[in-house]
């Protein structure tokens, strides 16, 4: 039995397609408690959303494939749960917020029966009057007056949109949120509301959540966790103040960093990671970063790196080997 709200352990996931196989979560280590915000952060393509989908069995069927590994829902095994219990933890206990507001709507419903339609699927004995006021106290929470809710999503901006997905989300009380880029097809201004937003309501039922995203800066702000992830797996984690500080960092996440452009203080021009990411269908040996890397050693190139642990932090990489190498992590800014 676990300990933790949320565990995964070696997860490798791959999707199986006519081209070739690609490698998309390879040995991916997370855990989450009650009532956390954890943000994961990294590029396009390192596994992020992925992570998300195997939590709720969602993986495109006969392409996407859990190879190996455990997720550990407050005791439950995801991976071999059957499709009764996985239908009690979705929406319930588990929920998600879409990454585009836009197509993660039933054009034909309006926005009262979609989330009506979450209550009568998991509180079926709750009293209609009852659901009817659930319905319109969580539109009032995001921001919609409740007198909207016969209208449908095309009557609705971007903003809006992304509010009733998170009131879908959230009306039946879940313990865990997943919420997969959130803000991104949003403008600045909407982002900072909605994020605000989501994080009242996360108090407010102290729910835990797994922000996924590209901007540090949020995470920042948002999060008490962070998980950098690269090519499938979580190379550096800690609290916010661990990473944040930058006295100890990996490599790449040093070049997300410095990717940052900075508001005071005059910079003539950026630093960003040279190169891509690894190829998900012919993975490297040894480093996955290792070709990017100004700090690459021939070992990085032939051997798993191994994890140095501080206190709450730590790093996947051979920069902070107690055997050597740099045991300072500025070493690697």
């Amino acid at each position: 039995m676990s300990d933790h709200l949320l565990e995964i352990k070696d997860l490798y996931v791959q999707y199986n397609t006519d081209e070739a196989v690609v490698h998309a979560v390879n040995g991916m280590n997370l855990t989450l408690e009650k009532g956390e915000a954890l943000g994961i952060v990294g590029e396009t393509g390192a596994g992020k959303s992925t992570t998300a989908l195997s939590i709720l069995k969602l993986l495109p069927a006969k392409v996407g494939e859990i190879k190996s590994g455990t997720i550990l829902y407050d005791g439950i095994d995801i991976i071999h749960a059957d499709n009764k219990t996985m239908r009690e933890i979705r929406g319930a206990r588990v929920a998600m917020i879409f990454q585009d507001p836009m197509s993660s709507l039933n054009p034909i419903l309006t926005i009262g029966d979609q989330i009506h339609e979450v209550l009568d699927l998991h509180f079926p004995e709750m009293p209609k009057a009852e659901k009817e006021k659930k319905v319109e106290d969580i539109l009032g929470l995001v921001g919609i007056q409740k007198t909207r809710k016969n209208d449908y999503p095309h009557q609705f901006s971007g903003g809006m949109k992304q509010r009733i997905g998170i009131a879908m989300a959230l009306v039946a009380e879940p313990e865990l949120l997943l919420a997969d880029e959130p803000t991104t097809a949003l403008d600045v201004t909407i982002q900072a509301q909605i994020l605000q937003l989501m994080q009242e309501l996360q108090k407010k039922y102290n729910t835990a959540m797994i922000l996924i995203t590209h901007d540090l800066g949020v995470v920042a702000e948002f999060c008490e966790r962070v998980a950098v992830v690269y090519a499938g797996e979580v190379i550096e984690t800690g609290k916010v103040e661990d990473i944040y500080t930058r006295k100890k960092n990996h490599p790449y996440t040093t070049g997300l960093f410095n990717s940052i452009p900075e508001l005071t203080g005059k910079i003539d021009r950026l630093v960003p990671i040279p190169g891509f990411m690894s190829d998900p269908t012919n993975l490297p040996k040894g480093c996955k970063f290792a070709d990017r890397c100004e700090h690459c050693m021939e070992q990085c190139k032939k051997e798993e790196p191994p994890v140095f642990t501080e206190g709450t932090h730590s790093i996947k990489c051979f920069l902070f080997n107690k055997k050597g190498g740099h045991g300072n992590g500025n070493s690697a800014n």
